[in-house]
């Protein structure tokens, strides 16, 4: 059964206030087109989880749609430095970041696949993680008398993952860095696949297994070549310096909103020289 859906139709099965897990790492294959939706569609009070976040968590926090972030952290990597729109929404109070450590991020989501309601870490027991986090808590092993750090378990309601080939059905095939959108979709409620190609039926069975996401998990597949730009796409393209860089410099809400209204425009695109599909 085809679950082929628009960019736009997905994006409205999104209820404000729903945890979202956002697929990719940092400034590689996350779903910015899905995103950008958000945003558009004045989306709010989402709350987000990534292991590592960069563009996607900073434009939603720009566009006012964020209420938390959990994350391990949330940055532009060396090249571009910090995110200028999340820091300001958490220093001002807008969104509150329950800062993590990566590894903790994915605890969570191991205990939501679970279905347990927190999962042990070990080497976490001292630190301003544990004392301004609320979602952990230091016991004692009931085994060894040792103390032991418990993370509470994040149950998204919908985790958004961009791939690179999917069928109609839902069966995502990932290539390169898997990073945690495996996890994701075994810890979520439902599962929104964006995909750079639709593949048919066939040419999923041959390649079957290199199946990373299986057509049972998935709620919706929505075709968006292009779809995690201007972050990279492992075999489809590389960052897209010049709009983040513009991105970076934008302070009024207007001059967001316009960068958002306009990315996908072709003109728009190739006025910065970028692939057009």
């Amino acid at each position: 059964m085809s679950k082929l859906q628009s960019l736009k139709k997905a994006v409205e099965t999104i209820a404000d206030q729903s945890t979202l897990a956002l697929g990719g790492n940092v400034l590689h294959r996350a779903p910015m087109a899905f995103v950008r939706e958000l945003a558009r569609q004045e989306k709010s009070g989402l709350k987000l989880v990534k292991t590592a976040g960069a563009h996607d968590i900073d434009l939603l926090c720009a566009a006012g749609s964020v209420a938390t972030v959990d994350a391990g952290f949330v940055s532009y990597e060396t090249v571009y430095g910090l995110p200028p729109h999340y820091r300001k929404a958490v220093q001002t109070g807008m969104v509150k970041a329950n800062e993590h450590a990566c590894y903790t991020v994915i605890s969570a989501l191991r205990g939501a696949s679970a279905n347990v309601p927190f999962m042990p870490v070990s080497g976490l027991k001292y630190g301003d993680l544990i004392e301004h986090n609320d979602y952990f808590v230091v016991v004692e092993d009931p085994f060894t008398g040792e103390p032991v750090t418990l993370v509470r378990s994040i149950f998204p309601d919908v985790a958004v993952i961009h791939v690179q080939q999917c069928d109609e059905e839902g069966n995502a095939i990932i290539a390169g860095p898997k990073f945690e959108d495996v996890l994701m979709s075994r810890a979520a409620d439902r599962v929104i696949i964006t995909t750079e190609q639709i593949v048919s039926p066939f040419q999923i069975k041959q390649n079957k297994d290199k199946i990373d996401i299986p057509a049972f998990l998935v709620d919706a597949v929505v075709h968006v070549p292009g779809g995690a730009a201007p972050t990279s796409c492992y075999q489809k393209y590389d960052v897209d310096e010049q709009p983040l860089r513009k991105f970076l410099g934008l302070k009024e809400k207007q001059e967001v909103a316009e960068f958002i209204k306009n990315y996908e425009r072709k003109d728009y695109q190739q006025e910065r020289g970028t692939r057009v599909w």
